[in-house]
C-alpha cells in the first residue's frame, strides 16, 4: 500500500509542478490562450506541443513493457468510434474550460497555490461529478 501511495503522491506532485511551471494553473492565461480573436496568448502552444511530443515518443516504450509497474495489465479504452456521448462530453468539457479557464488537473493544482478561482471551481466540479453519477445510474 505504501508503494502505491508513494507513487501516487510523486506522480501528482510532478504533474502539479509541471502545471504550475507552465502557467496552466492560471485561468487568465488559459482563457487568453483560448481567445483566438482577442488577447490571444500563444505560450500554451509550447505546453501542448511538449505534451503531444512526450506522449508520441514515450507511449510506444511504455506499452512494450507488457504491464504497468504497479498493475497487472494496461487498461486502454476499447472505443474505436466517435459517438454522441463522446461528442457531448467533449463539448461540455470545452465549454466549462472556456468559461472557467480550468480543467480538473490544473484546478486541483490551483488549490495547492490557494487560487481563489480553484476554491470555487473544485467544489462545483465535484458537484457535477456527483450529479453525473446520479443521472448515469438511472
Amino acid at each position: 500500500m505504501k508503494r502505491y501511495l508513494t507513487a501516487a503522491l510523486a506522480s501528482g506532485a510532478l504533474f502539479g509542478l509541471g502545471l504550475a511551471m507552465s502557467g496552466m494553473t492560471d485561468p487568465r492565461r488559459v482563457l487568453d490562450f483560448l481567445d483566438l480573436f482577442g488577447d490571444f496568448d500563444p505560450a500554451l502552444l509550447f505546453v501542448l506541443g511538449g505534451a503531444v511530443m512526450t506522449t508520441f515518443v514515450l507511449f510506444r516504450f511504455v506499452l512494450r513493457r507488457g504491464s504497468p509497474v504497479l498493475a497487472d495489465s494496461f487498461h486502454l479504452s476499447q472505443l474505436r468510434s466517435i459517438d454522441r456521448r463522446l461528442l457531448m462530453g467533449a463539448g461540455l468539457f470545452g465549454i466549462g474550460w472556456g468559461i472557467a479557464g480550468y480543467c480538473p488537473g490544473p484546478a486541483l493544482a490551483g488549490l495547492g497555490v490557494a487560487s481563489v478561482e480553484a476554491l470555487w471551481f473544485v467544489p462545483a466540479m465535484v458537484g457535477g461529478m456527483l450529479l453525473h453519477r446520479l443521472v448515469a445510474r438511472r
